[in-house]
């Protein structure tokens, strides 16, 4: 009965200091956070919702050196000369792939599929590469 007690003040104890100092370092009331959170928004301090690489910060510049009108006319000669990228980050290396000679048929490459799918090396969709 005695450990029991002592064991209950010693939890007791070692509870009443942890929280202690957790209230020492949590913030005073949700209106100081909102009112930091607008802060750092306003001087653009925080990161970009998603995967973004660090805090925006204004750049030297107002804004572009050219005007829209300037990039829209500029943009309409690129595309009557043909020289306007198309869109997509592999679309020109997709469009030499397509050109390119097959060495097998449709049933061999599907063959060829079934048997990694056994073999369980086709990457899990969204994955990726291969894992090794």
């Amino acid at each position: 009965m005695l450990r029991i007690r002592v064991l209950a003040a010693a939890i007791a104890a070692t509870m009443a200091s942890s929280l202690a100092l957790a209230q020492a370092s949590a913030p005073t009331s949700r209106g100081d956070v909102k009112a930091e959170t607008r802060a750092a928004e306003q001087s653009r301090q925080l990161t970009p919702a998603g995967e973004g690489a660090g805090p925006m910060s204004k750049s030297s510049a107002n804004g572009p050196a050219t005007t829209r009108a300037e990039r829209k006319a500029e943009t309409l000669r690129a595309r009557k000369e043909g020289k306007l990228e198309p869109a997509g980050v592999n679309q020109r290396g997709d469009n030499e792939t397509r050109k390119m000679k097959t060495t097998r048929n449709r049933a061999e490459r599907k063959a060829e599929t079934a048997e990694a799918q056994k073999k369980r090396e086709l990457v899990p969709a969204g994955e990726g590469s291969p894992k090794k």
